[in-house]
């Protein structure tokens, strides 16, 4: 397996994490880090054929869950600052984390269900 891209496992884990309502921007940004200890957003982008906004946009949302952690590299020089970007727990953790808000989901659910059947009678 080569460092670029995703493989199909991957996408296989991409499709199932769309499945739990993350955006598809977002389950592949997440996919990706998780192969890599720290990487930056234009490795990201070109691995996983974001746009940059997309990447911006979904490393916003996995730092706001503290899925992900920025850190500044020092640059020589101009230009734009580089961040490095690395994931703030172990992947298996952040399935745990989903697992568990799919749980409450599918209880909220059953609540509701249960509530038009004693309404209905």
């Amino acid at each position: 397996m080569t460092d670029k891209g995703l493989t199909k496992k991957d996408e296989q884990l991409v499709e199932l994490l769309m499945r739990t309502g993350l955006s598809k921007n977002i389950a592949k940004t997440l996919v990706y880090l998780r192969k890599k200890e720290e990487t930056t957003s234009v490795e990201i982008e070109s691995a996983t054929s974001l746009r940059q906004p997309e990447v911006s946009i979904a490393m916003q949302e996995l730092r706001r869950r503290k899925w992900v952690v920025k850190r500044d590299i020092k640059k020589e020089g101009k230009g734009r600052p580089v961040h490095s970007n690395k994931l703030a727990l172990p992947f298996e953790k952040i399935i745990e984390m989903i697992e568990a808000e799919e749980k409450k989901k599918m209880e909220g659910i059953e609540a509701n269900i249960k509530q038009l059947k004693e309404i209905a009678k």
